[in-house]
């Protein structure tokens, strides 16, 4: 008889979940699964809402990515209403997001992923997190820390609010942009843009540190599959653009825009899981695809800033295009958080943005569908309203969602390797990186702050024969 390991719940990513493998008797990996605990149900909530307060609720659905979940909808919205907002309000939603992109990889790899680059991925978990992580390496987390709060301030300075803004409204924005407030974003713009081109070099040379350190976890984490993501003039664009899927060769098999998307995704439900994975389908068959930072970077001819174009070259050149392997993952946030810096010094710098920022609005019956690329991937929204201005459907399909079945697949690599030859520590510790390399947000909702329980129970022919606890800050 095989016996069960469950790892419960996950630490150190958005949202809770736990993981349990079935163990054959010769120690093989037979099964995992990912198992999301908590019910998400904003899209029944939407269903009688208003639908011009649809943005400033949906970016409560998470407290890590709100800017983006308020962004697709007012996208959806104005698609729905036959609306196209001014071009200042378009740039000045870029300028937020790219504030937002920059708070978020920001706190991916230096808060996340940061303690397991720094201090490696066997270190004791007691201080394998933020607190050790500034007593490690106090320099490099004051500036990082900076650097997420400036993104922040660039977010909630046009947003409004930091955690969950409100500005962008269907028609445009709610105010106009001046000289006085654009001075002071340009400041933050320049401020952050210095630290993270200092900090991008710390970052790869920690993810060099590590790869060299244990070599085999590019081939451990590594699979082929499909990929997709958001490409403007062949290029990566986080706010707006067509969907591209690339298969496993890196050709392209589809390129459409959003409205379309049921035509290439299609959802599933689990019978352990609130989480609903979703495949591609193309020529009639099902594929399991990427979104987030590594498909972007794939499906792309590169990035439209030239410094983020230099590192994605030697990226390509290194890692190869398509990259298969997971943990380039923390490499490809690199070079976006360098893009979304020098994006949002061309942002703060046009002179387009000084001008009217919304348009009148009618309401009327319709559907509208629009996206953006999340930080951990291709987030889309789509809402019928009716005559009245009443949603009476919505759907929601997030990053994480997309990623289930390539994260489920890393989490059977990664716990192949270990719990044949190694202690239970260095399983967990391999299970929950290869988790956290996707960055996953699973309930789209904030955490309370303090200690993060780890629980793990082993089963063997149904009966629980050990249970494991390990409290991690």
């Amino acid at each position: 008889m095989g016996k069960q390991i469950s790892i419960d719940p996950v630490t150190r990513i958005e949202g809770h979940a736990r993981v349990v493998l079935d163990i054959s008797d010769d120690g093989q990996v037979t099964k995992a699964d990912f198992i999301v605990n908590e019910l998400r149900g904003f899209e029944k909530i939407l269903v009688g809402m208003e639908a011009d307060k649809v943005p400033a609720v949906t970016g409560r659905i998470c407290g890590v990515c709100p800017t983006a979940h308020a962004l697709a909808a007012v996208k959806a919205m104005e698609r729905a209403l036959d609306v196209d907002p001014p071009e200042p309000a378009k740039l000045m939603r870029e300028l937020m997001y790219m504030g937002h992109i920059i708070h978020s990889h920001s706190l991916h790899l230096f808060v996340l992923a940061g303690p397991d680059l720094v201090m490696g991925m066997d270190a004791d978990p007691a201080v394998r997190n933020i607190v050790g992580m500034v007593e490690a390496a106090p320099e490099v987390t004051q500036k990082a820390l900076r650097l997420r709060s400036l993104g922040q301030k660039v977010n909630e300075s046009i947003g409004g609010r930091g955690i969950h803004p409100v500005t962008a409204i269907p028609g445009g924005m709610s105010f106009d942009m001046t000289e006085e407030k654009r001075d002071q974003l340009a400041k933050m713009v320049d401020e952050a843009l210095g630290l993270g081109q200092e900090l991008a070099g710390v970052i790869k040379g920690l993810i060099d540190q590590q790869l060299q350190a244990n070599p085999a976890l590019l081939e451990r984490l590594n699979f082929p599959s499909w990929y997709m993501g958001t490409v403007k003039d062949g290029k990566v664009d986080f706010y707006d653009g067509l969907l591209r899927i690339i298969d496993d060769t890196g050709a392209t098999r589809a390129e459409f825009s959003t409205p379309d998307y049921e035509k290439y995704i299609v959802e599933r439900t689990l019978d352990h899981s609130y989480l609903k994975p979703t495949f591609v389908t193309v020529d009639g068959q099902e594929w399991v695809y990427r979104v987030g930072t590594l498909a972007r970077l794939n499906v792309a001819g590169g990035l439209a800033t030239p410094l983020a174009q230099s590192w994605y070259e030697a990226f390509a050149s290194g890692f190869g295009r398509p990259c298969h392997m997971t943990v380039p993952n923390n490499y490809a946030r690199v070079i976006e958080l360098i893009y979304a810096l020098e994006r949002a010094k061309e942002l703060v710098s046009d002179p387009r943005m000084m001008g009217k920022a919304r348009v009148p609005v009618k309401m009327k019956a319709g559907r509208g569908v629009a996206h953006v690329e999340a930080a951990r991937g291709t987030l889309i929204h789509d809402y019928e309203i009716d005559a009245n201005g009443i949603v009476r459907a919505a759907n929601l399909i997030v990053a994480t969602q997309q990623n289930y079945n390539s994260i489920t697949k890393n989490i059977e690599q990664a716990a192949q390797y270990y719990v044949a030859d190694a202690g239970d520590e260095s399983m967990l510790n391999a299970v929950e990186f290869a988790i956290r390399c996707y960055d996953p947000c699973l309930s789209c909702a904030t955490h309370a702050v303090g200690r993060m329980p780890l629980d793990v129970e082993v089963r063997h022919g149904g009966t629980t024969v050990r249970r494991l606890r390990r409290d991690e800050g």
